[in-house]
């Protein structure tokens, strides 16, 4: 019975080994649902930027759009990366249990053998019953009994301890080669996306190369519609400012005595709902990826130029239906001279607005509800890029869309 301490000490190793694996595991399945994540991603970039003629998008659009590729092939191999290392300490964790376990069997088993044994050479029931009668009084004769009965109980236990160890050990086996095979999967996977990397970051550098050789004319084309953008977003703050100002206004109270709307009961209770869906509010088009992030950025073709986003830019397909994220009122349809549409979507304090449309199929007034159809994207015929401005305010406040609606 020399074994049995180290039954318990083993057992608490495998414990522990088996908390690590679980969490590993967990992890590993968080990265490959990061890693489909991204995959979609790329796909959807791929069909919503590049399957078009190259002719027929700017060299500015077709720029941003391969450095946005290249980002999110960087994510991807990072990930692919993290999934690989986790796999090596995986099987790394897998090797030392089948180290650990063959040791341990080769120990119970070679226990088991000399029990068997010292068993064989002392099983008829005479030699048990003369051991139990050479007893010098009745409490020495009830703890051989007693030993005889743990003996036979500890070789049974033994060799139930042999059958599940050696299951064990196959089921690690089993375990060890298919992480293997994953592990080999993702390397030839990564090998695949740095060659596609490649391919990608070298038609950058020679589309760079050609921009440089105009370069104050693409930097006056960039800050041009970085001006326009800016004074649409003016043109916004204004008129929520105004908006809010006639709400208290229309409440009896000072113009300028709340920075936000007076609202009714059910417009709190709904500025309320708003808010609790942080995070979960559906994206305002049905397909779509963002090129452009929100606050501030250096120009990808100048980085002497600060573009600063005031929301987010998601390109989509063409003649794609724009859909309100939230149950609210259309505060505005407003358009400038010579620019395309956009509508303003109340929700108690918070407002959602939705830019460069071709057509709109709502009215200041109306109410909307989610995921409803407000109008569609414009297309823009010099380049065939379709591209939704989103927005969220809160009073005339910036908020950044992104933690609001579902990644």
């Amino acid at each position: 019975m020399r074994y049995q301490p180290n039954i318990y000490r083993l057992i608490i190793l495998f414990s522990l080994c088996t908390f690590v694996m679980n969490a590993q595991s967990k992890k590993q399945q968080e990265l490959e649902a990061k890693r489909q994540t991204i995959l979609k991603e790329i796909q959807q970039i791929n069909n919503l930027l590049f399957t078009k003629k190259k002719e027929e998008k700017s060299i500015i659009s077709t720029v941003e759009d391969l450095n946005y590729k290249v980002n999110v092939r960087k994510n991807l191999i990072k990930v692919t990366n993290d999934q690989a290392n986790l796999l090596t300490r995986e099987i790394n964790t897998n090797q030392k249990q089948i180290s650990t376990l063959r040791d341990q069997l080769k120990h119970l088993k070679e226990d088991y053998a000399a029990m068997v044994v010292k068993s064989y050479k002392s099983k008829s029931e005479q030699s048990r019953v003369m051991f139990l009668l050479s007893s010098e009084n009745f409490k020495q004769a009830y703890k051989r009994l007693q030993y005889i009965r743990q003996y036979t109980d500890y070789q049974e236990e033994q060799g139930e301890q042999i059958k599940l160890k050696t299951e064990k050990l196959q089921v690690l086996n089993t375990e060890l080669l298919q992480q293997k095979k994953d592990k080999n999967k993702l390397i030839e996977e990564n090998r695949l996306a740095k060659q596609k990397l490649e391919e990608d970051v070298k038609e950058h550098q020679k589309l760079m190369a050609s921009v440089r050789k105009n370069m104050s004319s693409y930097a006056s084309q960039i800050k041009s519609k970085q001006q326009e953008a800016d004074r649409i977003d003016r043109e916004i703050e204004k008129l929520i400012r105004e908006a809010i100002a006639a709400s208290n206004k229309k409440a009896g109270k000072s113009e300028t005595a709340s920075k936000g709307f007076s609202l009714t009961p059910e417009a709190k209770a709904l500025e309320a709902k708003f808010e609790s869906n942080k995070g979960r509010l559906p994206w305002p088009v049905p397909t779509g990826v963002v090129k452009v992030k929100y606050g501030k950025q250096r120009s990808l073709i100048d980085n002497t130029i600060e573009i600063n986003s005031n929301g987010i830019r998601i390109a989509t397909d063409k003649n794609t239906r724009v859909r309100t994220v939230f149950n609210g009122q259309v505060l505005a349809v407003q358009s400038t001279k010579n620019g395309n549409p956009w509508i303003l979507i109340q929700h108690g304090n918070y407002i959602t607005v939705y830019k460069n449309l071709s057509k709109v199929y709502v009215s200041k007034g109306d109410r909307v509800t989610t995921n409803q159809d407000i109008g569609e994207v414009f297309t823009d015929p010099s380049n065939g890029e379709s591209m939704l401005s989103f927005a969220i305010y809160k009073d005339s406040k910036f908020q950044d869309p992104s933690v609001w609606i579902a990644r």
